[in-house]
């Protein structure tokens, strides 16, 4: 359910080629995901299906996208995008997905379903991010 901080591969829009390309993610970790995939590097724009559409996948089961804003090899404002474009998907069960913003929040969540969040700083695991996390767990996991 948390992709926390995930970076590239994780919930950013690949086709946006904004910080860690496909070709770098490949090039680095190459036993992430399968050789197919490799065919994209350097040509995102072909791509089948990008994050939203894996995002939109999920409904109506809650997902939460944690990013930091300083780690710009990630994208937040890619990942945040991507939330946005999935939220259509969890309007068609009448659930709320994430409103659209032209930047993420400055620190903060948006979103119930799916459910972005970002803190200040780099690519980490924080326990504040714990924190939300299980604000979040318990909102949607615990039996009433």
């Amino acid at each position: 359910m948390p992709e926390p901080d995930a970076g590239a591969g994780g919930a950013a829009l690949s086709r946006r080629c904004f910080g860690e390309r496909l070709l770098h993610l490949n090039e680095r970790f190459p036993h992430w995901f399968c050789r197919a995939f490799h065919q994209y590097n350097q040509r995102e724009a072909e791509l089948p299906i990008d994050q939203h559409q894996l995002l939109a996948l999920i409904a109506p089961r809650p997902v939460y996208v944690a990013s930091a804003a300083a780690d710009l090899w990630a994208d937040p404002r890619g990942e945040l995008l991507a939330c946005q474009a999935a939220s259509p998907a969890y309007g068609l069960f009448a659930l709320e997905g994430v409103a659209l913003a032209a930047e993420p929040p400055a620190y903060g969540t948006l979103g119930d379903r799916i459910c972005y969040h970002v803190r200040p700083g780099r690519h980490d695991l924080t326990p504040r991010d714990f924190w939300h996390y299980m604000d979040f767990a318990d909102r949607h996991l615990r039996r009433p």
